[in-house]
Parts: structure tokens; sequence; C-alpha cells
């Protein structure tokens, strides 16, 4: 398979991929266990047979604990990779380490490589066909790398994007689309880094034709930085000199081949913009040949959405891929339909795909509102792990909740990646999927249990009761706390002013309010638990401005990067906690208990 595709015949690629998505499946499948039928891993359930029914019958579904020790043998004790896989590993791949808490590691190899490339090139062939002239512009991407480290095999240990923008295939097949020079990228210094490729962003920019990051949250604290840094950077650009303390050579030999001369014109246009009262559509001000934003806008994502709308002016926010540091995953075919309804189509050729049945947490609450159970034998009932048969990718159902798990190229197999997804539509032969939650992001202090989504509906809705204050959620997280009796929900809120910098102002009842409003969206067990006194009242913690930021300092000091980093919708390290915990303003309480 080529690596890179070109934007031509990319789109034909997929509808030849979707429509035969069955076949695409059973040879990659094949080619898979062919390879590493061998290995140790394989060969305890397989004997080294390579039979696609034998695997489905005797290798079971797994998680990360299940590969763990084979992992630490080839980390750790050096072992040879072929007790996992057959294919030379090249490094580690790091998670982001924000969902378990710590950093899960994987094999990387370069036919990973190869396939995240491929659908790469995918992604922008689908973003051409809907959008006009994007090959007649640069992208704005703002990506971040971190250092490597060396495990005690030997091997480099990082995030699987910076794994990708070091290599090879980065340079040749993408990096001259961006308005980043590569050695801006691979600053290892997270300032300096924004910095320059914001000032390179701002120099070229009437040939920008996206904006974009790995996430929303990224690109809004991009913003953020923009709104701190705008004059220094207009002082570059007017004068034609960096900024002294941009101190990495390869920052500064860069910009020394782009700014090369003072450009008073470019800096007041840029100072015009900025300088403005509000804020409101300054991407389209700043870059005004911009035609989309590129970010992932979908699931925890979904809560900067509104802030970065108000930034956008217009320009439509693009949810392209669906990828986890496990594999790529999917593509968004629609990429102009609105975040809260993008569904994603998995590639058929790059992983195997198959699909436990779940239920959905809406489907738990329609039945403890019919179920005359206790809401123990109920909750039993909910989390109870059934012997349930997965089906294969083409044999899904409309409407129904999966558990994904793939077999990858790289030694996961029948890996459980802990997302949950539902079925759309469809897309030629191939089904369509919306992200639902994470799996494992669960907050439970008794018998109840909410998931992430549910979690960020309720957000929704209390966000309705600040917006006339002119206040807005930059941030959230939760906390199980059980050090309480009952225990109660915990949840910490970084607040700030609209298109200001002033500390914001509220009433103690406003707040109050949101906390009754959260509980009142909250699922039917929860209330339930909430009337009988085993969960005590919801609670809201405003923090301090910048308490997210040092959030993400810290996840970061442990492994995660700049670009692929999310913020843990809960929180379950105790240092974690401390950090948030340690700058809270105010503590507000739900005053009554939910109907």
């Amino acid at each position: 398979m080529e690596p890179n595709v070109s934007l031509e015949e990319g789109w034909n690629i997929l509808e030849d991929l979707t429509t035969n998505a069955d076949q695409f499946q059973q040879k990659l499948l094949e080619e898979i266990l062919t390879k590493n039928a061998g290995t140790e891993y394989l060969k305890r359930f397989l004997d080294g047979h390579a039979d696609k029914e034998l695997f489905k019958k005797k290798v079971p579904i797994t998680n990360y604990d299940g590969i763990k020790p084979y992992i630490e043998r080839i980390v750790v004790n050096g072992e040879p990779s072929d007790i996992l896989l057959a294919e030379p590993i090249i490094g580690i791949t790091l998670s982001s380490g924000t969902s378990r808490g710590q950093a899960k590691m994987m094999p990387l190899t370069n036919k990973q490589l190869d396939l995240l490339t491929y659908c790469r090139s995918l992604e922008r062939s689908v973003a051409s066909k809907f959008l006009d002239g994007l090959e007649q512009g640069k992208q704005m991407q703002l990506l971040f790398v971190r250092p490597e480290i060396y495990v005690p095999s030997g091997l480099p240990a990082r995030p699987i994007l910076t794994s990708y923008h070091n290599s090879k295939n980065f340079e040749k097949y993408e990096s001259s689309l961006y308005t980043s020079p590569i050695s801006t990228i691979l600053c290892l210094d997270s300032k300096q880094s924004i910095y320059c490729q914001f000032l390179c962003g701002l120099l070229q920019r009437d040939e920008v034709i996206c904006i974009g990051a790995v996430f929303a949250s990224v690109l809004f604290r991009a913003i953020r930085f923009l709104e701190d840094y705008w004059r220094e950077l207009c002082s570059n650009i007017r004068t034609g000199h960096l900024s002294d303390w941009i101190t990495d050579t390869g920052c500064k030999n860069a910009l020394s081949l782009m700014l090369t001369k003072p450009n008073p014109e470019q800096a007041d246009l840029i100072e015009d913009a900025c300088n403005s009262k509000s804020w409101e559509g300054i991407i389209r001000k700043l870059w005004p040949k911009s035609k989309y934003v590129d970010v992932i806008a979908t699931g925890s994502m979904a809560q900067y959405l509104s802030s970065l709308e108000f930034y956008c002016g217009g320009i439509p926010i693009v949810s392209m891929p669906y990828a986890s540091s496990e594999s790529f995953l999917g593509i968004n075919l629609k990429p102009l339909s609105k975040p809260s309804d993008v569904s994603y189509t998995l590639v058929p050729n790059v992983s195997y795909f198959e699909f436990l049945p779940v239920m959905h947490q809406e489907q738990v609450t329609n039945e403890a509102h019919s179920n005359t159970e206790s809401n123990e034998s109920l909750t039993q009932k909910q989390i109870k792990k059934e012997e349930i048969e997965a089906v294969e990718l083409v044999n899904v159902k409309l409407g129904q909740c999966y558990e994904l798990v793939v077999t990858t190229v790289t030694g996961l197999y029948r890996y459980s990646i802990g997302d949950l997804l539902m079925v759309t539509g469809f897309h030629n032969n191939a089904p369509q999927f919306q992200f639902v939650r994470k799996q494992d992001v669960v907050l439970s202090v008794d018998v109840e249990k909410t998931s992430e989504d549910e979690l960020l509906e309720a957000m929704a809705q209390a966000k309705l009761l600040i917006k006339p204050f002119h206040l807005v959620l930059t941030d959230y997280t939760s906390y199980a706390d059980v050090s309480t009796v009952p225990g109660h929900y915990v949840l910490f809120w970084e607040l700030k002013i609209e298109g200001s910098a002033d500390l914001p102002e509220f009433k103690p009842m406003t707040i109050e309010q949101c906390c009754s409003t959260v509980e009142e969206s909250l699922n039917y067990l929860y209330k339930n638990c909430r009337k009988g006194n085993t969960v005590g009242p919801l609670e809201i913690r405003v923090v301090e401005q910048g308490t997210f930021d040092a959030l993400m300092d810290f996840y970061i000091s442990k492994g995660s990067s700049v670009s692929q980093y999310k913020t843990p919708r809960c929180i379950k390290l105790e240092e974690a906690f401390k950090i948030l915990d340690s700058r809270v303003v105010g503590r507000y309480f739900s005053q009554k208990v939910p109907a």
C-alpha cells in the first residue's frame, strides 16, 4: 500500500473500501494471523494455526491489562518483540494517560506509521471534496511533540503523534502543507514552539486556508495564548526582529528565513484586529481566507465548541479523524455536518474491527423507570459481564451501541479500545458510528453510575444559567468524593467573563442553582440515591483562572503531549486532585433534592 494518496484518488479509494468493507476486513485479518500466528501470544490459543474462525472462538477479548505482561517483557526485560508480533518494533507508543491515570505502552512499527500517513491523506481527500481551493493555500496546524524517553530495553518511547512528526513520512508527505516549519513543531519547549508557530502563521496569514490543532481544547488554549502575546508578535513583525527569549536553535533558524525585514503594514492589520473590544470572529479577522477550522470537537471536546464558535466568526468547525493511541480508526465523510451530528466511518483495511453489544445509558434509565427491582440488583444487571458474542463490522445494527474491539498490525488481538459507539447509518456497505463515550470514565459513589456523555449534557444545561451573566465555563472535571458520608459528586469549574480577562464575579445562588440543574439532568438511579440519602448533594468548586493549565502541565510532566492532551473528565489521581483543590476560590452545594 502506498503510504500517501493524492487528493483526486482518495475519495475513490474510500468508495471502494466502503463498498467492499467485509472483503477488506477478512483479507486484513487473514494477513495479520498469517504473519503472527507463530508469536507466543497467539500460539497459546491457536497452536500456530492462522484460522479466522478459530481466532474468534479461542482468542479472548482483552484490554490493556491482558497484554501488559507481554509489553513489560519487551520494554523492561528486553525480550524479542516476536513474543507479541512478527514485525520489528521501532519504538513504544505512550498514550496520554488522562483516562487511566497513567500512560499505556504499546508497540510502534513502521507499518503503523505508513497507515497513519495513508489515513491522513484520505482525510485531506474528503475535506477537498466538500471544500474548494484547499490545494491553493497552507494550513496553520498547531502541532507539538514530547521529548522521547528510553525504556530499559533501549527502545524510544513517546506519544504516537510525536513519533509521527519525527518520521520521514511526515517530512516527505505533509510538512510542506503547513505554515509551521518542522523545526518549530519539533521544538521541545512548548511555549517557544507555539509562539513561533503563531508567528509563522501570521506572517503567512494571506495564504492560510485552514486553522487547526488535534483537539478543540488545544486550539482554545492556543487562542488564549495569543490573547497574551499578540502585541509582542506584532512587534516582531513590525521590526523584523525575533524576541530575544526565543533561544531554540531550530526556531531561530526557521524564523531567520521568514522574518527577513520589517513589515509595519502587516503588523498594523493584525493589531487592528486584536485591539477590538471583543475577540468574536478573531480567527476570520486574522486569517481571512480560512475555509474551516480543523479540530476534534466530538465527545468531551464538545465542551469547547461554543468558545471556538465565538472565535471562528462563522467559519465551519470540522472534526475529521477518529483515532486512538492504539490505531487510526475512522474518518468523518460528511465534514460540514455539525460537530454534534458527526459520525465516523471506520477504515476497513487499517484494523480488524469487532463489536460487543452494550446497553446505552438512556436504555438503562428507561429500564430503571419501569423496573421494580431494587437499585442494587438493577445496577448489578447493568454492569454484569455476560458472554456476549462479538459481531463483525458489516453485521452491526442501526441504533445499537457497541464496545469497540480491534485487532491491529501492532500486536493487539481482540483488544477493547474502551470506546462506546452507536451505529447511526451506512456509507455504501460500511456502517457509520457516533462516539458515545469512553467506557472507563464513570462517576460513582454508591450503586449509581454517571457516564461522561451524561455529565457533558448536564454541563450544557447548567451553562444556560450562567450565560445571561456573560460567564463562560472554560473547563471542568469531576471527582467522586467518598471522604464524606454520604459520598457526593464534586465538579471543579473554571470560569471567565466572556470576551474579557477580568476576574468573574457572581452570586453564590447562581452556582447553587447550577448544582441543582446538574443533578436534575442526571439519571434515575442517581436521583433515587439522592432521595434515599446514599449520595450527598452535588458540589461545585470554582477554581482560580489558570488552574486547568496547571492540570495540563501536570499530565504533560507525566508523559502526555500538548497535542494529545485531553482534560480528564473524572479525576482519579490524588496528585491531580490536589492541584485542583489547592486552587479552589469558592464551594457551592445543591440546595434541593432532584425530583
